[in-house]
């Protein structure tokens, strides 16, 4: 009788992963007549000893990702979430502490925030959703060590003047005039990655350095004069660096959000920046800028490809 649980060829199974992604949890908090907001979509991926179920179909050493679904929502009960971070760092412990098989956990965070309606009546139960940015949030645990990398996507900035481009590169293709004052905006994508990587050592406060790095790279960008929004993206990344200790790298995806001087010469009207100036906002094609920015004698490690975060 031929043996067909594993394949007859010499093909080996490569890195493989499973788990539950997109577990939408929302955790009301009450104190009183004041509620607190925790809104989170969390993805589970797991990794170990994993071969048997590809090549067999044996699910002896597998969890269900059923099963991390409902520890997602059980644990948002019994430990509450005081951030994305430390509630990721609950679940990874717990799903390669509790099963032998399971050698490395990776949880990624999405969390939504929400601010308080105002209001003259009782109660402080009424929010709404804040469209600035999403926050982000990886942990990955293998039993011993920790990365946490955090991060931010969708934030949407603007500088309507202190912003050159100009002294570049030009050959009979280029039509893009050279601009003394321009409009600079961006959406920014970013994530950095703490230095925290084991329980020994005192682990980060991690709203208050989501809320400071936030801070230090808006400053960054509204008090940079830049000729290049290379320029800005650096000083962004150098001036978290410089404030947050707990950092040890930047990584940013910036799509340039062009606003072009309509002409409106045809219609005898100028249309001069120093006058408030009429701009079309286009979104594509648009520049996209990258780089990481990173401490000295640190080692790359956050993806270049920030999708892949």
């Amino acid at each position: 009788m031929t043996d067909t649980s594993r394949p007859s060829r010499p093909v080996i199974l490569g890195q493989n992963q499973y788990g539950k992604a997109e577990n939408r949890v929302v955790k009301i908090t009450r104190d009183g007549s004041t509620h607190h907001i925790k809104d989170l979509n969390v993805s589970v991926s797991l990794s170990g000893d994993m071969d048997e179920v590809h090549y067999s179909g044996s699910n002896a050493n597998v969890l269900p990702t059923d099963t991390t679904k409902n520890t997602v929502y059980a644990f948002a009960k019994e430990y509450g979430i005081e951030s994305a971070e430390q509630f990721g760092i609950h679940l990874a412990r717990h799903f390669v502490t509790s099963q032998e098989p399971i050698h490395r956990a990776r949880i990624r965070i999405e969390e939504y925030a929400w601010e308080r309606i105002e209001h003259p009546g009782p109660g402080e139960h009424s929010f709404v959703r804040k469209g600035q940015e999403t926050r982000l949030a990886q942990i990955t645990y293998d039993g011993s060590s920790w990365e946490v990398v955090s991060g931010l996507k969708d934030l949407t900035v603007m500088n309507s003047t202190d912003s050159e481009f100009w002294g570049y590169v030009k050959d009979k293709y280029t039509t893009l005039p050279e601009a003394r004052d321009r409009i600079l905006a961006t959406e920014v994508s970013s994530r950095w990655r703490f230095n925290w990587t084991e329980d020994a050592q005192r682990m980060p406060a991690w709203d208050e350095s989501y809320a400071q790095v936030k801070g230090h790279l808006l400053r960054a960008f509204a008090e940079t004069y830049s000729l290049s929004l290379q320029q800005s993206l650096y000083a962004m990344g150098a001036r978290i660096i410089d404030h947050r200790g707990e950092i040890d790298e930047v990584r940013f995806s910036l799509p340039n959000k062009h606003h072009f001087l309509v002409d409106l010469e045809p219609f005898g009207l100028k249309n001069a920046t120093g006058d408030g100036a009429v701009y079309v906002a286009a979104d594509r094609p648009y520049g996209l800028i990258e780089a990481t920015v990173l401490r000295d004698g640190c080692e790359a490690k956050i993806p270049v490809d920030l999708t892949n975060l």
